[in-house]
Formats: structure tokens, C-alpha cells, sequence
């Protein structure tokens, strides 16, 4: 997955109007110009998915010990 920036265009008040994307994303989320809507929403899960798989390969793994602290520490500070 390649770490291309997006940019948010916005009207005065600063409420997002839009979304720019970079040529190379785009190309491929939709590869082909016959490609359907459908197309488009399954490429942009699968996008979305590897950036997720790829965000959690760099997050440090927990033990069960350390897991359950986190899940009780989350907790408490909901409350």
C-alpha cells in the first residue's frame, strides 16, 4: 500500500465540500472507465482493508496478560 495524501477541500467556514484524490489511487480503485459503482465500493474496501492490515503490522502485539490490562484500562475510562 503506498501512503498517497489526500486532501479535503472546504468552503469558507471550514466544512468539507469534497475529497481530492491522487491520479495513482484513483487508477487504482477504478482501473478500468467501464468499471460500476459496485466496482468502485469493492476496490475501495479492499483499499481500506490493506491500509488496516498494514496499520496493525506496525502496532506491537500483547500478550493475554497485557491485552486484558488494556481492555480494563479502556474500560475505566469510558466510565
Amino acid at each position: 500500500m503506498t501512503n498517497l495524501p489526500i486532501e479535503y477541500l472546504t468552503d469558507r467556514s471550514g466544512n468539507p465540500k469534497a475529497v481530492v484524490i491522487p491520479i495513482e489511487l484513483w487508477r487504482r480503485l477504478l482501473p478500468q472507465e467501464t468499471d460500476s459503482v459496485e466496482d468502485l465500493a469493492e476496490n475501495l474496501e479492499d483499499y481500506c482493508l490493506g491500509k488496516a492490515m498494514d496499520e496493525a503490522k506496525a502496532t506491537p502485539l500483547l500478550n493475554r496478560e497485557e491485552a486484558l490490562k488494556f481492555l480494563e484500562e479502556e474500560e475505566e475510562n469510558e466510565d
